[in-house]
């Protein structure tokens, strides 16, 4: 058993040095956004639209009111549904956010991605043993929904390539 054990991770450990050694990345990690010069944002001044326009700047995409782009975002929606029946104890949580969005050329008006949403949807659990900690859990999940729905905006934006 010992052998095996060895013989699978030497396999392993020589698949992850060959793929390393061709050049072989995982998708996504090295670009930081999308290759967008400039973009505007407009909508919503919520906390999603400071962090997706954070992410943009870091990604070397420059964010002004006069850009040929406009990201048009709607406003934050979270929901918040409990997944089991007890009244007591701990309960498990489901938490989604759901933002409106469009990317539009200033020009013409013409709609470059049409009207969508994006969805992401987390799983907490509160306790009501624990009341003061409720607020900062609820507050951990959105934070968590807000970096995952920019993630996922960014990803959706590296089309306009």
């Amino acid at each position: 058993m010992q052998r095996r054990t060895f013989l699978g991770l030497l396999l392993t450990g020589s698949a992850s040095l060959g793929l390393s050694g061709c050049g072989y990345r995982l998708r996504g990690l090295d670009t930081p956004g999308p290759a967008i010069s400039e973009l505007a944002i407009s909508g919503s001044d919520s906390d999603f639209a400071g962090m997706v326009q954070e992410r943009l700047e870091s990604g070397d995409t420059h964010v002004h009111a006069h850009a040929a782009l406009v990201l048009n975002l709607g406003d934050e929606e979270f929901r918040e549904r409990p997944l089991g029946v007890q009244d007591t104890g701990p309960r498990e949580m489901e938490m989604s956010l759901r933002v409106p969005f469009s990317v539009q050329r200033r020009s013409d008006g013409a709609y470059r991605l049409p009207q969508q949403s994006l969805e992401v949807v987390t799983r907490f659990t509160v306790s009501d043993d624990n009341l003061l900690a409720q607020e900062e859990i609820r507050e951990e999940a959105q934070q968590e929904l807000r970096r995952d729905a920019t993630r996922r905006l960014l990803d959706r934006l590296r089309s306009l390539e």
